[in-house]
């Protein structure tokens, strides 16, 4: 096994354990402890993980976030995701509807009437947009256009004169500490979108758990709902029950 093979190999065996030892990896890979120890160094330089005291451990701050059109692309997963959320919303709700291709998905699927709908999602308000009994506030602010949302102070002024009964919130990074984000200035957006809510549906794939980003948006005490395509672990899952989350698991083939 040449050493391409073994990092692949490493790195897959960090998926399943929290840690891997040079011992370890001696004793898997029948190498010496200095071959061990150039396969860490390559893979510290490849960014793939941190090396710690006798060995190495994947990272736990999520960094490389795709553009908003890469993670577009086609997802029956996320698509399933914003049917359900879209079934939780009433004729004459008010919503405020985050940035999220799975919120996109979610406005796509809403068929109620009479709803009032505030976003900083340019693709949600060109969607809501072609809905008539649907009326539509878009956010000013400065325009991001790699996640294609506006954000900074001008969005947090016009967003604290505003009440909902509903908000649907998108996950970047989900983990035992609450929800994250890559970026002070959209955590701060989705933070003061929870506080103009009454009730808040978080949706997230289960792509988004298990990483931890930049900045913590709320912990799950201002969690609601979260809508899934499947259970988090029963860390997760026993931190939410704490909160009395309802954990609504979809079925992909709906």
């Amino acid at each position: 096994m040449n050493q391409e093979e073994r990092t692949q190999s490493i790195l897959q065996y960090l998926k399943n354990n929290a840690k891997i030892q040079l011992e370890d990896i001696c004793e898997l890979y029948g190498v010496s402890r200095d071959t061990a120890r150039r396969d860490l160094v390559k893979l510290e330089e490849d960014g793939a993980i941190i090396r710690v005291r006798g060995g190495g451990m994947l990272p736990t701050l999520t960094k490389n976030i795709q553009s908003y059109r890469a993670r577009l692309e086609a997802s029956n997963t996320k698509r399933a995701i914003g049917r359900k959320a879209a079934s939780l919303i009433k004729d004459g709700d008010y919503l405020l509807m985050d940035t999220s291709t799975t919120i996109q998905y979610t406005a796509e699927s809403l068929s109620t009437k009479g709803n009032i709908i505030v976003t900083n999602s340019i693709d949600v308000a060109g969607i809501l947009s072609e809905k008539p009994d649907i009326t539509t506030h878009l956010l000013g602010g400065e325009l991001n256009p790699w996640h294609r949302n506006v954000f900074g102070p001008r969005t947090l002024n016009m967003l604290s004169d505003i009440k909902v009964d509903k908000l649907i919130l998108g996950a970047c990074g989900l983990s035992p500490a609450g929800l994250s984000a890559p970026s002070v200035d959209e955590a701060y957006v989705k933070a003061e979108m929870i506080k103009r809510a009454d009730q808040v549906i978080l949706l997230a794939d289960t792509a988004k758990f298990g990483r931890h980003l930049f900045h913590k948006v709320c912990g799950f005490d201002q969690i609601h709902i979260l809508v899934t395509d499947q259970e988090p672990d029963p860390e997760m899952m026993s931190i939410m029950a704490g909160h009395q989350v309802e954990v609504l698991v979809i079925s992909t083939e709906s």
